[in-house]
């Protein structure tokens, strides 16, 4: 189960989800989240709980529609932290957890890097190549990132007490050049979950390293997995 960042959706995971299949040999299911890409749009602000209502309230839905049972969960950025929070709610039935460039806690780099992305974003032409993906819901995506991320009321956001109750195997990804995280994030969560962390970090990567080299990143996932069943 594949969890999008905060701009992301079906699509712009692009080849990735193929690769992970194929790498695998599992099925690999990514889904918009609400108000992203293909899905329905939303009308109301997002609030600071955000992340744990994904877990708490979209994922069961999405579970009992698609008839899921065990599963392990993959989460980009803030997906990571909503995949932690899948984990952790659902133990007995989570197999495994993998974090690509998520974020533990609300960091000073995180904030600038969202900036500077505001910043591009107001040029016409950024905002039409994020269009294409989302729609008329553009603006709420936009919006729903940037004000949540710089509110006071977001400032103290963590996942501390979510993490020890993650038990299954976790594989913590981040690149060592993030322009939204310093390595503290990872190694954060390969600390404190409960079960068995790994915890990998690839030189010059960035943000999105599942774009950057996808099926490195699907081979990484792959091994991790089948470890697990040796």
């Amino acid at each position: 189960m594949l969890f999008h960042e905060s701009l992301g959706c079906v699509s712009l995971w692009r080849s990735f989800p193929a690769a992970l299949a194929q790498a695998a040999g599992r099925e690999v299911i990514a889904y918009d989240r609400l108000g992203f890409g293909r899905s329905d749009r939303r009308e109301d602000t997002l609030g600071t709980d955000f992340i744990r209502e994904e877990a708490q309230t979209f994922f069961p839905r999405l579970r009992e529609q698609l008839g899921i049972r065990r599963f392990i969960v993959f989460g980009h950025s803030v997906g990571g932290a909503m995949a932690a929070h899948c984990a952790a709610m659902y133990a007995p039935d989570c197999e495994a957890l993998v974090t690509e460039s998520a974020q533990a806690f609300v960091e000073d780099r995180t904030r600038a890097g969202i900036r500077e992305a505001e910043a591009a974003f107001a040029q016409p032409s950024q905002f039409r190549r994020l269009e294409r993906y989302h729609g008329a819901k553009t603006r709420w995506v936009l919006d729903a990132w940037i004000q949540t991320w710089l509110s006071p009321a977001f400032a103290d956001w963590s996942l501390q007490a979510v993490l020890p109750q993650v038990r299954c195997p976790t594989l913590v990804l981040h690149g060592s050049d993030d322009e939204y995280g310093s390595t503290r994030h990872p190694e954060t969560i390969a600390r404190l979950v409960s079960g068995p962390s790994q915890l990998l970090v690839m030189p010059g990567a960035k943000h999105s390293p599942h774009l950057e080299n996808p099926v490195q990143i699907a081979d990484y996932v792959a091994d991790f997995i089948a470890k697990r069943h040796r």
